[in-house]
């Protein structure tokens, strides 16, 4: 089978592979058919993995599919079903996973595409557990996008930030899988978006998926825009993903008793925070890191519902490598999708 291989830091294969043995008790096995691209794929092409890994590496950690075969036991699923896969290797029987709280497992045995094999080959076996149905109608180009950029969101928003119905929000790089989402996701609540963006390009794409207001970061302060925009009163919620020296500016665009949730640092990993504005201001920071099992569904549910991912570009197996540039470089607007 075809499979794409990181071989070393920014060296990148397409192979051949020999095909996963007939699925286990308990597993079935998915026939790919498309990947999403994320900057936890563009970490891993840099060799940034925080932890030790083997080459070479099957790389891509979201994708949508359709059951090929099931293994003995397998009640859930039949051949032809289409579904997506959770790409963290949880136990299932941690306190957090019998919660439903996946991604705060205390076994996960690694991120798939980042430290063990991930999805962008022909044929994958998985366990049952980490299987998840795809509604009626969901293509899979964009089904593909829910295991990590429509979940993200969904668990930044609902489950951290707990987004009101009418509330502001500052959303960070519309441009981005996740910013795209979190745009969408909130005007579907009838909030107030204001959005940055890093061309003047993307401004009228950025309105066109809802926006209220866009403010080019690179040719005036964001923060000085939002207080502007907001009567000087702040934002309720910011979406942060970005990090570096855009953080405390993002502090700035908060009312007071704010939350602002973030689950990124493309712009470097470390801030300084100014304590007293913090306590002064009740600021509440929320962390957050990928997304449950039922984050999944929720957004494919949405998906279902109508409110559809934006697609930046689709490209072949053999053009993956085209589409982590492009991401890298911050051409996208929306989501980068490989299709086999």
């Amino acid at each position: 089978m075809r499979a794409l291989a990181l071989l070393g830091d920014r060296k990148l294969e397409l192979t051949d592979l020999p095909p996963p043995p007939a699925p286990a008790p308990g597993e079935v096995q998915i026939r790919v058919r498309a990947v999403g691209l994320n900057h936890i794929d563009v970490w891993g092409y840099r060799g940034m993995a925080f932890a030790k890994r083997n080459y070479p590496l099957v790389v891509g950690a979201e994708a949508a599919g359709e059951i090929a075969a099931v293994g003995p036991g397998v009640t859930k699923f039949k051949a032809g079903d289409p579904v997506v896969m959770y790409g963290a290797l949880t136990c299932g029987t941690c306190k957090y996973c019998l919660e439903g709280r996946d991604n705060l497992c205390e076994n996960v045995a690694g991120i798939m595409g980042f430290h063990v094999d991930g999805f962008a080959r022909e044929l994958v076996n998985m366990s049952e557990r980490l299987v998840i149905p795809v509604p009626k109608g969901v293509s899979m180009r964009d089904a593909a996008c829910a295991p990590v950029a429509f979940s993200t969101v969904e668990h930044m928003l609902f489950d951290n930030a707990r987004l009101q119905p009418g509330e502001s929000i500052l959303v960070h790089a519309a441009g981005s899988g996740i910013g795209s989402t979190a745009i969408k996701m909130a005007k579907q609540l009838d909030c107030t978006v204001i959005t940055t963006v890093g061309s003047d390009d993307k401004i009228e794409k950025a309105k066109a998926i809802g926006a209220d207001h866009v403010i080019n970061y690179r040719t005036e302060r964001f923060e000085g825009r939002v207080r502007k925009i907001t009567g000087k009163k702040g934002v309720d919620v910011v979406f942060e993903h970005v990090g570096g020296e855009g953080f405390n500016a993002s502090l700035l665009c908060l009312k007071k008793g704010g939350r602002l949730v973030t689950c990124g640092s493309t712009a470097g990993p470390t801030v300084t925070i100014n304590l007293m504005q913090l306590f002064q201001q009740q600021y509440k920071i929320l962390a957050s890191f990928g997304a449950t099992m039922k984050n999944i569904r929720d957004s494919l549910n949405k998906m279902a519902g109508g409110l559809l991912p934006v697609i930046d570009t689709e490209v072949g197996l053999e053009d993956l490598e085209k589409g982590l540039t492009r991401l890298e470089g911050r051409q996208v607007f929306g989501k980068v999708i490989v299709s086999f």
